[in-house]
């Protein structure tokens, strides 16, 4: 692992608030209409592939040891976030309510805007503050991943993925050749079945029914019937259709990023059901800088699965033989993956001399190429 090592100020924290420019960019279109309502869908897909390019990669980090009072700028931006989106989705659907000027047209690619926002910054910001033992920071999570109807993802998060990542029992583990279409109608029915099956197992093993009022999914249900009557109450059936509309489009990055994350990239069986453990060269990494400050750190993601405990300012880098390394940065490896025969062309021979390079050793890959079944109880 090569790095530089530098002071944990507020100069090192600002790339990482550089999320925040998505509140304008979503907020011109309701305001102002016309082409302005193509500026998160132009900032975020478009601008930060060129960004990205144009400011190359940053392997600089934080020495992982440092207090937490020496990270407040860091964490301060996750904070202000779920307030910062709560006022995107429910201020646009009560401004687009209340138009008189807004097409048809505009209101869909409004709605896909606030979805960019949501999913592009919001789950993200909610992966950070659901892995955190504070209960304040989880219930922000909670709030970020219900409003975009998914809140079941902590569950399936937390209990499934990190636990199974790399093998066939994990739902988001992109199998190879699996292209990106198939995988997300294949997650969006797992992942929940997945999460429900989790949490109900503890429950059993405690003795208790699947509908105790510990299990986390009244929480979850609750907060997103909340939403959707404050959608509907600001905005009608239009606000129930925007709110839902940046729902699906939230989770579909979601998934994309997760297809990105650990395509092909699998742990090796040791026989009775057993994995190895989950090591840094069990998922993609990119440290392309924008994108990487945009992303708080989840570019890193080698090191979150080494070490899921660790606040995403302090995540590492690691050399391309000690993790794989992405040749593009995010946008442009998610755009890619929309498109499977170049995603195929691109990563497969990636994922090839992933498996010569680590695991020399293992002549069949059939096994490991299985579709995910959700976890029994």
């Amino acid at each position: 692992m090569t790095q530089t090592f530098v002071p944990p100020d507020l100069k090192n924290a600002l790339p990482f608030w550089s999320a925040l420019l998505v509140v304008p960019a979503t907020a011109v279109g309701p305001l102002w209409g016309g082409v302005w309502v193509l500026a998160p869908l132009v900032f975020v897909w478009q601008a930060s592939v060129v960004i990205d390019a144009l400011l190359g990669s940053d392997d600089t980090a934080l020495d992982p040891n440092q207090p937490e009072q020496n990270i407040f700028w860091h964490r301060a931006v996750t904070l202000i976030w779920p307030v910062a989106q709560t006022g995107i989705v429910f201020g646009t659907i009560a401004a687009v309510a209340n138009s008189q000027h807004s097409s048809g047209l505009e209101i869909t690619i409004i709605t896909l805007g606030v979805g960019i926002a949501t999913g592009a910054v919001g789950i993200v910001f909610a992966h950070e503050l659901l892995h955190q033992q504070n209960r304040t920071e989880r219930w922000f999570g909670d709030i970020l991943m219900t409003q975009v109807l998914y809140g079941h993802f902590r569950s399936e998060h937390l209990l499934v993925h990190h636990r199974y990542v790399g093998t066939p029992k994990d739902q988001v583990t992109a199998r190879y050749n699996e292209d990106f279409h198939r995988f997300f109608l294949r997650v969006l029915r797992g992942e929940f079945r997945s999460a429900w099956a989790a949490e109900t197992g503890l429950l059993a093993r405690k003795g208790l029914p699947a509908w105790h009022r510990s299990n986390p999914f009244w929480r979850y249900g609750a907060l997103q019937a909340v939403w959707l009557g404050l959608a509907v109450l600001l905005g009608g059936w239009v606000g129930l259709a925007i709110f839902l509309g940046q729902a699906f489009v939230a989770v579909w990055q979601l998934e994309l990023i997760n297809y990105i994350e650990h395509y092909g990239l699998t742990r090796k069986h040791l026989g009775d059901g057993k994995y190895e453990p989950t090591g840094p060269h069990h998922s993609w990494n990119d440290n392309h800088s924008f994108t990487r400050g945009f992303l708080i750190n989840l570019t890193r993601h080698s090191d979150h699965h080494f070490k899921p405990s660790r606040r995403f300012p302090l995540l590492q880098t690691y050399d391309p033989g000690d993790a794989p390394l992405m040749p593009y940065g995010y946008s442009a490896m998610s755009a890619m993956a929309t498109i499977p025969p170049l995603w195929r062309r691109v990563m497969n021979p990636r994922v090839r001399s992933w498996r010569a390079l680590h695991y020399p050793e293992i002549d069949d890959w059939a096994p490991y190429n299985a579709h995910a079944t959700p976890m029994p109880r």
